[in-house]
């Protein structure tokens, strides 16, 4: 059994108690994890193309914030100085996998809310400043000390501090102060400030960052994917036109046809639902052969599939390749990497729960529902494409 990060803590007293309401504090929550990565092997991951860093360096005063952006040389991390800096690592999980074992100790909360482990590596009073996230957080030590300052609630509206390269408050009030050692894990709901210290050397933070699409996202997202979907022979009609005294003004008469057209699609719950599950699983960063592509480097055939599967072999899925499901009329439709696989009318307990075990396991055996051929052709097409891949058990 996998170890759950909430300790004795029931799943619903979190959510109804604490989930986007307020911080929580899990002393050992997971005792027994190891980091993810050593600290060389995140250096070196910051020194690839490709991947997303950057390093934080106070200097001598509090005044004193240098920032720097990957991907970064053996040279920079020799010319550190003994303290005060940080460095950060986004989307660890999409380039090493153990990383991303520690995502799926979270998935208690809706996968598709899952972004990403960022780890971040600290000396001897490094941090990022007093700042506040517009979304939820799992705050993970996996090793050494940091020490976390809670404070209030905070929007766009905060006054922010001119002088920094990075979001860093103007005015924050610590109203509590935890030490956070291995295993320990901190929950801070959106909007909530604070301020993490290495204390010591040798301090990793793993962050498991929710996904939380603004409003602004949302509309932009969603407008746009119909717009793409519509003939251009839909247009604004009215047949039912009358005189207006000045020509010049635009009619509520106009406005409510306007208002219309925006409802029609704004309550057809079954364009969401396309719209959305394409939209969740679309990949952070763009994968080399879309689902959708008609050529793929990935050359499998379905005998290749099966005989890695008799011998043994696993599938696994990309680590940075995201898969989700909706349940409509007892069939699942699956959402792969922004794409859409609809079983169609076919009544087989087979895909559905192929579907399911998609969506939650990372590694698939050879399992007797997976052998049908409709189910292989399903998986080889995500072969080629790469969101899954194959590996030895």
């Amino acid at each position: 059994m996998k170890p759950f990060p909430l300790g004795d803590m029931p799943l619903e007293t979190f959510l109804s108690e604490y989930w986007q309401k307020k911080p929580l504090l899990i002393r050992n929550g997971l005792p027994h994890l190891d980091s993810p990565v050593a600290p060389d092997v995140l250096a070196g991951l910051a020194c690839e193309e490709g991947v997303e860093s950057r390093l934080l360096i106070q200097g001598k005063t509090e005044q004193e914030w240098e920032l720097k952006h990957g991907p970064f040389n053996d040279e920079i991390f020799s010319q550190l100085p003994e303290s005060h800096w940080t460095l950060l690592v986004q989307a660890v999980d999409h380039w090493i996998p153990e990383a991303g074992i520690l995502l799926n100790l979270f998935d208690f909360i809706p996968r598709w809310r899952i972004d990403d482990l960022m780890i971040s590596y600290a000396s001897d009073g490094g941090g990022v400043g007093p700042h506040f996230d517009n979304y939820d957080v799992f705050l993970v030590q996996t090793s050494g000390k940091r020490k976390w300052e809670i404070g209030d609630i905070y929007d766009e509206t905060a006054p922010l501090r001119p002088d920094m390269p990075v979001s860093m408050l103007n005015k924050f009030e610590a109203i509590e102060t935890w030490i956070l050692e291995a295993g320990d894990i901190l929950y801070l709901p959106p909007g909530v400030g604070h301020n993490g210290i290495a204390e010591g050397n040798d301090c990793m933070t793993c962050s498991v960052g929710f996904r939380a699409p603004s409003h602004s996202e949302i509309l932009r997202e969603y407008t746009d994917y119909v717009g793409l979907n519509l003939s251009e022979a839909l247009r604004y009609e009215d047949p039912d036109l009358i005189a207006q005294s000045n020509t010049g003004e635009i009619t509520q008469q106009t406005l409510e046809k306007i208002q219309d057209i925006l409802r029609k699609y704004t309550e057809d719950k079954e364009l969401i639902s396309q719209w959305f599950g394409r939209f969740v699983t679309t990949p952070k960063y763009q994968q080399a052969d879309p689902l959708e592509s008609e050529g793929s480097e990935n050359t499998y055939l379905i005998e290749d599939l099966k005989s890695h599967l008799a011998s043994g072999g696993i599938l696994v899925r990309n680590e940075s390749s995201r898969f989700a499901f909706e349940v409509k009329a007892d069939k699942n439709i699956l959402f792969v990497d922004g794409y859409c696989f609809d079983p169609g009318d076919r009544d087989d307990y087979d895909i559905n729960e192929l579907i399911e075990i998609l969506c939650t396991e990372i590694e698939l055996s050879d399992e007797s529902f997976i052998q049908t051929d409709d189910n292989l052709n399903l998986l080889l097409k995500f072969l080629q494409s790469g969101a899954i891949y194959l590996a030895e058990s």
